[in-house]
């Protein structure tokens, strides 16, 4: 919209000033009790939130387009915008109106963005709200991605380098979801990721100047967010890409904030070392926190474990799904802690009463903090503290666990939190200090005093009045008040000859004369300016309580962590008592052996059928491949998934779903299941369970752990044959890649895998075949099975009648077919009928079938005796 700004008004000159600081967001520009939207800004507004849209005089011959929101309200509204991919920056009035002349003055008090929402309301309380930051030296060929989550204070910085750079920024991103990410230009390079994050995550970008991620501009401002005299304390290199990533993402959480950021204690260093690998594909396929379909939190396994009492529990026990233990001492002390817990329930029981009382200390600290939080989120912290005391007291009865001893100490009591809290704050507050009633009597002497005189003020009119009586004489001598000039004396006519001379005469009626005197005017302004100079009072008490409790903002973060870590254990230890999981065993030799093993999510959706456990055993020697065959619907993707996440749950320190369960820790988890067609990144199902395959091929070790459903059926049979051969022989081959794998297949050549790779061993799902009916028994045998009773799932699938008849027909008349051809004699180049080509044909079918590299010297003889007698020699 062109306007000619010379003829605008003052203040939307002023608008127009800071709007032009902050063009790419929405200006909520504050003015009385709201926030108005002018321009464009207002069109934009008024159509995305259906607000009504008005116009204000401005100087110019059409009135400007204008929009507004509450400002009690505002947060609604920003948040309404920030879900539709708005910016909003909040220009606040930073001078009183009543004192000043002219235009008050106005400014940016901070920008709100989808990462840097703080804001509990806005806010899902068991999720984490990260913003990232990634950086992409060119030169050097590193990358380092920078996380923090401002309305908790946690932080986090991972590095990646090598071949497999991009896949481990994108696996970065997948565990922390971030609302938000922005990078200078040179990340661009990296076109993977950015496709990734187009088609993948569809967060918030911003693209930020390369000064924004300099070290040598930067690194100072760096070290003073953590309160560290140089980057290297925390263990950040000084000029190299992890400092450059995390430079960038402080520049900008102060350039939105408004205020150097004091919220963050720590950042920790993520190393791939420490947790389990886990890319985009797995967490989906897994349905660890939400399902594949509806994206709902029920269904996934966050939703079996989840019987947190708090929202840092809730948040605590994502992080730890999404992030599962490689060290099997770290696994064996949560499981410890776990077994206390289920060992002595009574005492988990007091723990889970109290935990229930604990209110957010992450997010309350933030707003204590950004100078946000009101007087109620002050006793939500005072009665939060209340609660650690006792809680103490339960955790020292379960000294046998290191784990639970350790948090127990690391949670301080916050003593003088408490004591200053419940000494100046009322017990029940209202929610906004400039109404008043917030200070406690007693806490003050100068508020107590203000409060007596607003309390007390038609007392103390009336003893003046009865002392003025008495010291003039006049009987009918009363103190009255009117708006024009305050209290006042009045004296009838009859009295005129007593009026003393200090009177001071203020209006002359018919009947009778005002006066005031300088006590009465005195007492005029105590009373008058006692409420607002109590609420003045009240209001730099609070903040000088508020920001005393900043102050213990370390010891606050660190009672937190170690609260949520006891909630997450004693949810293990609740969820593992109620749905009679056993505690695993970590074992050290590569093995992962499972007895009546459970699916945890399945096993409690089933309404009307009990779930069929079943057994597991893989290992990196004789059995590292398990090829398992059956009909679809029969339980095979639920028989690998379930494996899959009893290993993951053991990892994570929780009990798991079985009778009993032996596990090795494996370094990573893939997954290749399902199909369906990635048309926003343009690839079929085909290319899609390809791209997926060859990832797995690529970044899979032998400490791995593979789950593969139906290679190869996105393509014709025989291509789709030959590549689930070849994938099942590189996996399995210990010299390519020899790791754990589960490989269900419809494909029954590769049945015969198990007599000629060394690993591979054949399982099937159990089936009760009836006359015409059969029926799935969802156990896991041993062997393979070679048909795939097709259709009679089709007939269990509702087929009518006589689609499954004519279907059979079909079936007998291709495998006839098929029968014939396979016997069929060729006839040679005369026409005649050759038997020996026949032969040939069924050595060289043999020979191609045959891995040489496999045999011994006595099989390849034998082989080569059998192939020459087939052929007539």
């Amino acid at each position: 919209m062109e306007i000619d700004r010379s003829k605008i008004s003052p203040m939307m000159q002023q608008y127009f000033e800071v709007k032009d600081k902050y063009e790419g967001c929405i200006l909520f520009f504050r003015l009385g009790d709201f926030y108005e939207m002018f321009f464009d800004d207002a069109l934009t507004v008024s159509k995305a939130l259906e607000l009504t849209l008005t116009g204000r005089d401005c100087g110019l011959e059409e009135r400007a387009p204008m929009c507004g929101v509450p400002y009690h309200s505002a947060d609604v509204y920003i948040k309404r915008l920030i879900d539709l991919g708005y910016k909003v920056a909040v220009c606040e009035q930073l001078t009183d109106p009543a004192e000043t002349k002219g235009i008050v003055v106005r400014d940016v008090i901070r920008v709100v963005t989808p990462g840097t929402l703080t804001d509990s309301s806005m806010l899902d309380d068991g999720t984490n709200n990260y913003m990232c930051s990634i950086f992409y030296d060119e030169e050097k060929k590193l990358c380092a991605v920078a996380s923090a989550d401002i309305s908790t204070g946690d932080a986090y910085l991972a590095s990646f380098g090598g071949k497999d750079l991009e896949a481990g920024v994108i696996n970065e991103l997948s565990r922390c979801r971030p609302a938000e990410i922005i990078f200078p230009e040179s990340f661009l390079s990296l076109k993977t990721v950015a496709d990734f994050i187009k088609t993948r995550l569809g967060c918030s970008v911003t693209l930020r100047d390369s000064e924004c991620f300099a070290p040598d501009l930067k690194r100072d401002m760096l070290a003073e967010v953590f309160g560290v005299s140089s980057v290297e304390e925390l263990g950040i290199s000084e000029s190299g890409a992890d400092c450059s990533a995390a430079c960038g993402l402080f520049d900008y959480i102060n350039d939105t904030q408004k205020s150097s950021v004091s919220r963050f204690t720590s950042i920790e260093l993520l190393s791939s070392d420490a947790f389990m690998g886990l890319d985009l594909n797995a967490r989906r396929n897994l349905e660890l926190t939400e399902t594949l379909r509806s994206k709902e939190k029920k269904g996934s396994l966050l939703w079996v474990l989840d019987s947190t009492k708090t929202s840092m529990g809730r948040r605590m026990l994502r992080c730890w799904i999404e992030q599962p233990l490689k060290s099997p001492a770290r696994i064996i002390e949560r499981l410890g802690a776990v077994d206390a817990f289920c060992k002595k329930s009574v005492i988990l029981g007091d723990v889970s009463d109290l935990l229930d009382r604990v209110y957010d200390l992450e997010r309350l600290m933030t707003k204590v903090m950004y100078k946000t939080a009101n007087p109620r989120d002050l006793k939500a912290l005072s009665a939060t503290a209340l609660q650690l005391p006792l809680i103490k007291a339960e955790l020292a009865k379960l000294s046998e666990s290191k784990l639970i001893t350790r948090c127990n100490s690391e949670i301080s009591t916050l003593d003088e939190i408490v004591r200053l809290v419940e000494n100046a704050i009322m017990d029940e507050p209202p929610v906004s200090v400039k109404d008043g009633g917030v200070i406690k009597d007693g806490f003050s002497e100068e508020l107590d005093n203000l409060r007596h005189v607003m309390k007390n003020g038609k007392e103390i009119i009336e003893e003046i009045e009865r002392s003025e009586r008495e010291k003039t004489g006049i009987k009918s001598l009363k103190i009255g008040f009117n708006r024009v000039f305050g209290y006042y004396i009045e004296v009838t006519r009859s009295y005129y000859d007593l009026i003393p001379e200090g009177y001071i005469r203020k209006q002359t009626l018919a009947n009778c004369e005002r006066f005031i005197t300088e006590e009465l005017k005195t007492a005029e302004n105590n009373i008058l300016g006692a409420k607002d100079k109590a609420l003045s009072l009240e209001a730099d008490i609070f903040a000088e309580v508020r920001d005393f409790l900043s102050t213990k903002l370390e010891s606050v973060q660190k009672t937190a962590a170690a609260v949520a870590q006891i909630d997450v254990l004693a949810s293990f230890a609740e969820v593992s008592i109620r749905n009679l999981y056993v505690k695993p065993e970590i074992s050290i030799d590569g093995s992962i052996e499972i007895h009546a093993g459970r699916h945890p999510v399945v096993e409690l959706m089933l309404k009307d059928e009990m779930f069929v456990p079943n057994d597991v055993y893989i290992d990196t020697k004789s059995s590292r491949m398990s090829i398992i065959t059956g009909p679809n619907m029969s339980g095979k993707s639920t028989y690998m998934r379930q494996t899959a996440l009893i290993v993951l749950m053991a990892q994570i320190g929780c009990f798991v779903p079985a009778d009993s369960a032996k596990i090795s820790v494996v370094d990573k988890i893939f997954t290749r299941v399902g199909a369906s067609d990635d048309l926003t990144a343009g690839q079929s199902t085909f290319m899609v369970e390809m791209s997926e395959v060859s990832d797995i091929l690529k970044n899979a070790t032998p400490n791995s752990l593979v789950i593969l459903d139906e290679v190869g059926r996105g393509t014709s049979t025989f291509d789709g044959v030959s590549i689930a051969r070849a994938v099942a022989e590189h996996i399995c081959t210990s010299k390519k890649l020899g790791c754990k794998t589960l490989f269900a297949t419809h494909y029954h050549e590769l049945i015969g895998l198990e007599n000629e790779l060394e690993g591979v061993k054949n399982y099937s799902i159990a089936v009760n075949k009836h006359g015409g009916t059969i029926r799935f028994l969802r156990k896991i045998v041993r062997g393979g099975v070679d048909e795939s009773y097709g259709i009679d799932v089709a007939k269990l699938a509702g087929l009518p009648n006589k689609v499954v008849s004519r279907a059979r027909e079909l079936l007998e008349e291709m495998e006839k077919a098929h029968a014939s051809e396979m016997t069929a004699p060729v006839k040679d180049d005369g026409g005649q009928i050759s038997f020996g080509a026949v032969s040939r044909e069924s050595a060289l079918d043999m020979l191609e079938r045959t891995n040489i590299d496999e045999l011994t010297d006595a099989e390849c003889r034998e082989l080569l005796r059998d192939m020459h007698a087939m052929i007539g020699g």
